[in-house]
């Protein structure tokens, strides 16, 4: 059974960085694509980056330039690289991963940037 567990939200200041993992276990598969949404409080869940193996990596406008996605396929990981964090960016992060065309979601990471 394919479990993806995330990490490595935690408390920052406005302008640092954080580094969130999305890693899947249960499966000899490999990562077809991610997703990565936030939902901040009071707010619905919106997504935020996504990258399909082999496509085009998305941003949306408000983390474009700042956030990036990247991989390691040996760790069937894929992580969200944050920078200059600012403290609308404050919200739990959820990551979804594709393997064999379907999707499973980690459990949530929160993030807070303090101005």
């Amino acid at each position: 059974q394919v479990q993806v567990e995330e990490s490595g939200g935690g408390w920052v200041q406005a302008g640092g960085s954080l580094r969130l993992s999305c890693a899947a276990s249960g499966t000899s598969f490999p990562i077809n694509g991610v997703a990565w949404y936030r939902q901040g409080q009071g707010n619905q869940r919106e997504w935020i980056a996504s990258r399909v193996s082999g496509g085009a990596t998305n941003y949306a406008d408000s983390v474009k330039g700042r956030f990036a996605i990247s991989a390691d396929n040996a760790k069937n990981t894929r992580y969200l690289h944050m920078n200059s964090l600012k403290p609308e960016d404050t919200a739990v992060y959820y990551c979804k991963l594709i393997i064999r065309q379907r999707d499973y979601w980690g459990q949530g990471t929160q993030v807070t940037v303090s101005s």
